[in-house]
C-alpha cells in the first residue's frame, strides 16, 4: 500500500480531493491530508502545510498551479517517489523541477488510477 499525501484536502464531500481521500482509505492506503481548511477527511485530520513527512510514496495534487509555488520546497523536502497532477493541476514548471530532483510526475486522475487498479 502506498502512503499518500493529499495536497488540497478538504472536508467538502463535493470536491474530488475528498473523494480521493475516501477511496484511498477504502483501498487500504494510508493518507496524510494537507490543506488550508480545518476538519478531517476519511478519519484523518487536515494539517496545514509545513510538517515534513519522510515516508510518502505518492503526493496527489488537488490545488491549481497558481497556488503551487508555495509547495516547491515542501515537496522537495518530503521526497515522495511520485507526484500525481490531477486534471486542472498540471504545472510544467513544477513538473520539470520535480523531475530534475528525481521525483516522478504523472498527469492523471487519482480516482481513475484507483478504480482501474493502476494506482
Amino acid at each position: 500500500m502506498k502512503h499518500t499525501l493529499i495536497i488540497g484536502a478538504t472536508p467538502n464531500p463535493a470536491r474530488y480531493a475528498y473523494r480521493a481521500a475516501q477511496m484511498l482509505k477504502s483501498k487500504g492506503h494510508s493518507i496524510v491530508n494537507v490543506g488550508i481548511k480545518n476538519g478531517e477527511v476519511a478519519g484523518v485530520a487536515i494539517e496545514k502545510p509545513g510538517e515534513i513527512h519522510d515516508d510518502i510514496d505518492t503526493v496527489t495534487m488537488y490545488i491549481g498551479p497558481a497556488l503551487q509555488s508555495d509547495y516547491f520546497d515542501y515537496l522537495l523536502k518530503t521526497k515522495p517517489r511520485r507526484v500525481v497532477f490531477n486534471p486542472g493541476t498540471e504545472n510544467d514548471k513544477l513538473e520539470k523541477f520535480l523531475n530534475e530532483n528525481g521525483i516522478e510526475t504523472l498527469n492523471a486522475c487519482t480516482l481513475v488510477l484507483l478504480a482501474t487498479g493502476q494506482y
